[in-house]
């Protein structure tokens, strides 16, 4: 059957995949599954229950939990009865929250639990057109979900034909949810996609991976972002079966329990699955650790299409059998693909995961292309380390003369909600999307993203700095879990450290350093002398513009809960200055000078003035 909107999935699940896993999660010790008929089930109780209860096609509806099968429920139960559904990230703060339930004209909220319930609840009290909260949670004093699909039950003769009608009507050009995008800075912006845009977004990428019907998939990123969402449409479509994490805590045990074929990660956790790997190395003797530093040296050197040789290809099964596939097995032993995105990820653990027989596909986008505009293959020769990929079929690619990737296709989004004049700001005469991000073609079809146009700045001398290209470089260090470079309209760059103080931890006991805190551990000497031959390390590979002058370390761990990263764990830069003013001072000798920012219209005019540039458009590879 043809899938032309989201919920047509459900029909292909009940005809196709009949499994009794499409969803699964565990409660009290126990996976507890759901079947296709289960889906379809609860999907049509909750649109005939909101029905019955009195909301109307093109209700706003909110969702605001972590990863669990109800969602897929709600979701579908949404789509397929035109009711609009706003999923809300469960850690934001209660300034967003207020923002995004008036901006949205919410009418209805499912939430989580109960904590989530007592820390929105005030909000929700403030504001009027809110009619029902639901939780999937018991909550005493709280209206239960299940309420809904009862009354769903009860009254299906009633409604059943209704929803037919209303599922019939349903175009794949209708709105069908408003994604609220994190942000860096300022206020979120309600993004609005149709079904067109999303289900042309999983179609394209399920052709190019792996999986299928026989497989299963470990979830533990927000289902409320688009990169997590449209790989649960995307594993859907294939008739895989997902199964929810526990909590961030708990993947390895629960990629281990299931044996998952595959999973969808951010750079970050891979980066700290790659720092744990390591640190076991470490703690090996003799020639154990020997063997295994040869292995690891070998992935860094992993090439596409044996270009390595054959004695490397030698070398690389021995390294398999004596370490990679003790790797392997504490992912669960049938890991065949994980897919990489939200941010750039660093092609020296793509070639380790790669060597140690765990492929990662990278892809890019934003929530506003529904996300993906280029992705990594799974086979050679459309894969190519340090790039994103090519483009995605039906999807064409600009590189304006600014530099800046501009989009155009079906995945690009209707518009913000409530805002066409910024709107037409990002969305060109021509249909382009102006991504903000900066980036080449490589090879005449690999994307490579450099920098955030916004981000890149100049030094008073007039030389340009990319921070995220060195700040990646930075972040290879195990001493490093984050890095922010600074030092625009400076003579030199510099840059704020938070360390990883697990491994400082640890390190500082090895060398017998005594402190109280993270604060005073920072303060040590030896400490800042073993941060600064890391910084030397890398500076040794910089340009000499680019190169860390100065660097300051800080004692907090940097976290979306913290206000210093987004979400999707971007650097909220704005929020960072902000917090260490006395730093920025103390470094460079006075305060951050403060720039007036462009109106609308002066960025509507330097982005007109580069509107031309390199196009180009996928092909069937």
């Amino acid at each position: 059957m043809e899938i032309q909107r989201t919920f047509d999935l459900i029909d292909q699940w009940v005809e196709k995949y009949p499994r009794a896993d499409v969803f699964a999660a565990k409660r009290n010790g126990q996976w507890v599954l759901f079947s296709a008929t289960d889906y379809r089930e609860f999907a049509d109780s909750i649109s005939m229950g909101l029905m019955e209860l009195g909301f109307e096609k093109g209700d706003k509806i909110v969702t605001i939990t972590p990863n669990r099968p109800e969602w897929n429920f709600v979701d579908m139960g949404l789509a397929q009865a035109g009711y609009i559904h706003v999923p809300v990230y469960p850690t934001l703060n209660p300034e967003d929250y207020r923002f995004i339930l008036e901006h949205s004209e919410a009418k209805a909220i499912f939430i989580g639990d109960k904590l989530l319930y007592q820390k929105i609840k005030p909000v929700i009290d403030e504001i009027e057109g809110i009619r029902a909260v639901y939780t999937f949670s018991d909550v005493e004093g709280a209206l239960n979900w299940m309420q809904v699909v009862e009354a769903g039950k009860e009254n299906r003769e009633k409604h059943y034909s209704k929803l037919q009608e209303i599922k019939s009507s349903i175009s794949p050009e209708d709105l069908f949810t408003i994604i609220y995008t994190s942000g860096t800075t300022g206020m979120p912006k309600g993004v609005m996609l149709c079904h067109r845009n999303i289900v042309s977004n999983f179609l394209a990428t399920a052709k190019l991976q792996p999986l299928n019907h026989q497989h299963k998939v470990l979830s533990f990123l927000p289902l409320c972002h688009i990169y997590e969402r449209m790989m649960n449409y995307h594993f859907q479509s294939l008739g895989i079966g997902i199964y929810y994490a526990e909590n961030m805590g708990t993947i390895a045990d629960n990629l281990r329990e299931i044996k998952a074929d595959g999973f969808t990660t951010v750079p970050r956790l891979l980066e700290k699955v790659y720092d744990r790997i390591v640190a076991k190395g470490k703690d090996l003797q003799g020639f154990k650790k020997a063997v295994f530093f040869w292995a690891l040296n070998l992935a860094h050197k992993f090439e596409f299409n044996n270009a390595n040789g054959g004695l490397f290809a030698f070398q690389l099964k021995i390294a398999n059998k004596l370490v990679f596939s003790k790797w392997r097995e504490a992912l669960g032993g049938n890991v065949k693909v994980i897919v990489s995105g939200g941010s750039a990820l660093q092609p020296r653990l793509a070639r380790v995961f790669w060597a140690a027989g765990l492929p990662v596909m990278e892809g890019y986008g934003l929530t506003e292309t529904s996300p993906v505009i280029a992705v990594s293959h799974y086979h050679w020769p459309n894969i190519k380390f340090g790039t994103v990929g090519p483009i995605l079929e039906g999807v064409e690619v600009k590189i304006a003369e600014d530099g800046e990737i501009l989009a155009k296709g079906p995945n690009v989004m209707m518009g913000y909600f409530k805002d066409p004049e910024y709107t037409a700001e990002v969305i060109d005469e021509h249909g382009y999307f102006h991504t903000g991000d900066i980036g080449i073609i490589e090879d005449g079809k690999f994307l490579k993203i450099t920098d955030r146009k916004k981000e890149i700045f100049k030094l008073s001398a007039g030389k340009y700095i990319a921070p995220q290209v060195i700040e990646n470089r930075f972040k290879e260090s195990i001493f490093i879990e984050n890095i922010m470079v600074i030092g625009e309209d400076e003579k030199f760059a510099s840059a704020f450290i938070s360390p990883n103080f697990n491994h400082l931890h640890f390190w500082a006991s090895k060398h017998k350093i005594h402190y109280r805190d993270n604060n005073d551990l920072i303060t040590h000497k030896e400490v800042i002398d073993r941060i600064e031959k890391e910084v030397e390390k890398v500076n040794a590979t910089l340009s000499p513009h680019e190169q860390i002058k100065r660097f300051r370390l800080v004692s907090d761990e940097w976290s979306p809960q913290t206000g210093e990263l987004s979400p999707t764990l971007k650097l909220r830069r704005a929020i960072i200055y902000k917090k260490y003013e006395d730093i920025y001072e103390e470094i460079y000798g006075h305060p951050r000078p403060v720039k007036n920012p462009q109106t609308k219209e002066e960025k509507k005019n330097t982005r007109t003035v580069f509107s031309l540039g390199l196009g180009l458009k996928s092909k069937n590879q």
